[in-house]
């Protein structure tokens, strides 16, 4: 067993994090992925329960607007995200290169970063409430509910920001069991609350609203107990929290891909349901609702592999160990890819049965299941979009990482919602989807295949070689 090194003020235990180095690949990657995917897996549920409570007892004018409310919440909850990603690269490359103080340090600074930011831009989205929900796609007989529910769920962003950066933290130093309890407690509260406060106080839409703004509380308290609780390597100290010029820019130069990410997806939603309304009403929206609730259910096995990678490869990167990250790579895209295959055949034959569960509107079961297959037709595809985009963020490159990033929604998706339409009407909007997805993952191939054939594919022959000089020796 390795000793303990003690730093002052700093108790590390490195046992997790250093089976990210030696641990066989495929054992590491299920051990790191599959909790993280059954915590997207419950949080998708949650939402999916969630929709169709909101869907068959408040109405169709209620998926549409937490459809329209749920992005505004996400973009300003996602700054703890960013934070949480940029860090954790940098925790993880650093207790790869056994640089124990530099990842406590990083630790420290991306929580007062969350705080900060977080509560900052939430007073901002609070003085600014009509013209934000406007511009996200509030039109017609939405808004009205879209303030009932955005007036509540704000109050929970600052909750759900703080575990979206711990949940990170906990994978960089390999404790991906905790990562998947911060996402399933507010998952497992809302089911239990969404039925108390919807039906049973008769709280309608507002009750659902009330639900998950209580749960990101809880997931925060949960992430907040494992820290000062003994059971995480990294510690909170004062000390730490004091901003860091260097780490401070270290971290928004690698979170600033997921911030783009998200501020793109952003810009996406309001494209979309402006598009969605256009051609289709207010039926139109609420069709995208149910798609993008399936869409985070169908793909948690991909997602969860994507975040099992992360804490992976940059490790092994920090480490130096590049067979082991050349490794990771392949295990995951093969892996992944695999899953969704099998995800976009499920989808295929019980689209109808799918769209039921959410609605009984015979105008949503007459044109959502097409729909929803003409959105999934590439899903096969995604893997390689989006492990190539998280292994320039994982070694701390944040240019290509944010090229890749944006290279589905922003290249090619917000452009073609805009234009298909034209030609094909609402469709034309779906079939945006697997277009977007196609020419994404060739992007991401080529630029992936040109920096392992340059970079990687050399540093393991001089590895083989190094090793094979010592062989000798010995």
């Amino acid at each position: 067993m390795p000793a303990k090194i003690i730093l002052p003020s700093i108790n590390i235990n490195m046992n997790h994090s250093q089976e990210l180095g030696t641990r066989p690949m495929g054992q590491l990657l299920a051990k790191m992925a599959i909790p993280a995917s059954v915590g997207i897996l419950v949080m998708s549920i949650y939402m999916i329960v969630d929709t169709i409570f909101v869907g068959r007892f408040v109405g169709t004018l209620g998926i549409a607007a937490i459809t329209v409310v749920m992005p505004i919440s996400f973009f300003i909850s996602s700054i703890g995200m960013a934070i949480g990603v940029g860090g954790s690269s940098i925790i993880s490359r650093a207790l790869g290169a056994d640089d124990n103080r530099k990842a406590c340090h990083s630790f420290g600074n991306m929580a007062s970063l969350t705080l900060l930011i977080v509560l900052a831009v939430l007073l901002v989205g609070s003085f600014f409430k009509e013209p934000l929900l406007a511009l996200f796609g509030a039109n017609g007989d939405i808004m009205a509910p879209a303030k009932v529910y955005f007036d509540i769920i704000l109050i929970g962003v600052p909750g759900l920001a703080w575990a979206m950066m711990s949940n990170n933290v906990m994978r960089a130093e390999g404790r991906p069991k905790m990562a998947m309890l911060t996402m399933m407690v507010p998952a497992v509260a809302n089911l239990v609350l969404d039925p108390i406060l919807i039906i049973w106080l008769d709280m309608g839409l507002a009750g659902a609203a009330w639900a998950t703004t209580i749960s990101y509380y809880l997931s925060a308290g949960f992430a907040l107990w494992f820290f000062f609780s003994g059971r995480s390597e990294l510690r909170l100290y004062r000390s730490s929290m004091i901003l860091e010029a260097p780490l401070v820019r270290e971290i928004f130069s690698i979170g600033f891909v997921t911030l783009a990410r998200q501020g793109t997806i952003s810009l996406l939603t309001i494209v979309l349901n402006h598009s969605l309304f256009q051609y289709g009403s207010e039926l139109a929206v609420a069709i995208y609702g149910v798609i993008n609730r399936v869409m985070m259910f169908a793909n948690f096995p991909v997602l969860g592999i994507t975040q099992g990678f992360l804490p992976i490869a940059g490790y092994n990167y920090g480490a130096r160990k590049w067979g082991r990250v050349k490794e990771i790579i392949n295990y995951s895209i093969r892996a992944g890819t695999l899953i969704a295959v099998g995800l976009f055949s499920g989808i295929l034959f019980f689209s109808e049965p799918i769209v039921r569960l959410f609605t009984n509107d015979p105008e949503l079961l007459a044109r959502g299941p097409s729909a929803l297959i003409l959105t999934f037709l590439a899903t096969p595809l995604i893997t390689v979009q989006l492990v190539g985009a998280a292994y320039f963020q994982a070694i701390g490159k944040a240019r290509p990482a944010l090229f890749l990033t944006l290279t589905k929604q922003g290249f090619f998706l917000i452009p073609f919602v805009l234009l298909l339409p034209r030609f094909f009407g609402l469709d034309g909007i779906w079939y945006a989807f697997p277009v977007s997805d196609v020419l994404a993952a060739a992007v991401t191939y080529g630029y992936l295949r040109i920096e392992m054939r340059q970079r990687l594919d050399v540093a393991v022959r001089k590895e083989e070689m190094e090793m094979a000089a010592v062989g000798r020796e010995e």
